[in-house]
C-alpha cells in the first residue's frame, strides 16, 4: 500500500447530510494527528458549498453524549477538548493542525453566497474559496481522494 502524503475530503452535500459533515471533519482530523498525513484538505464540491455560508456549520452542535462517544475511541483525546460545534472543529483542524479548508468559488457565485470569484463576504472566514484550475489541480495532485 503506498504511503498518502497528501489527502483530500470531498464534502458535495449541505445540512441534508449532516453525518457527512460530521464525519469529514472527524477524518480531517484523525488524518493529521493520528495518520500524520501532511497536506490534508477539506474541499466544499458543488452540492457542498451550501455549508460554507456563514453560520451554518455551527447550526451543527456537538452534544455532550456525541462527544463522550467520541472521545472515548480516541486516546489522549477528552470530553472537555471537543468543540461545541462544527464550527469551531472546523476552526481547529485549520488553525492548529493545519488543515486546509477550501470551496468551489464557482459554485459559490451560482449559489449566491458570493458575488464573484473572490468575494467572501457571506463565507465563513476560514473557507477559502478557489477557482477551477485550483480545484483541477487538488483533484489531479492528491494520492488519495475520499468523498462523503
Amino acid at each position: 500500500m503506498s504511503e498518502t502524503n497528501n489527502l483530500l475530503i470531498i464534502v458535495n452535500n449541505g445540512m441534508d447530510k449532516a453525518y457527512n459533515q460530521y464525519a469529514s471533519y472527524v477524518v480531517a482530523f484523525m488524518a493529521k494527528q493520528i495518520a500524520g498525513i501532511e497536506d490534508v484538505t477539506v474541499y466544499y464540491g458543488p452540492q457542498g458549498v451550501v455549508m460554507t455560508q456563514e453560520g451554518k456549520l455551527a447550526n451543527l452542535e456537538i452534544t455532550h453524549d456525541i462527544k463522550e462517544l467520541v472521545a472515548g475511541q480516541l486516546d489522549g483525546v477528552t470530553v472537555d477538548a471537543l468543540p461545541d460545534n462544527l464550527e469551531l472543529l472546523a476552526r481547529f483542524v485549520k488553525e492548529k493542525l493545519g488543515v486546509n479548508i477550501v470551496s468551489c468559488g464557482t459554485f459559490n457565485v451560482i449559489d449566491g453566497i458570493s458575488k464573484d470569484l473572490e468575494d467572501t463576504s457571506n463565507m465563513e472566514d476560514f473557507i477559502d474559496p478557489i477557482k477551477l484550475p485550483q480545484a483541477a489541480q487538488a483533484l489531479l495532485e492528491a494520492d488519495k481522494i475520499l468523498y462523503f
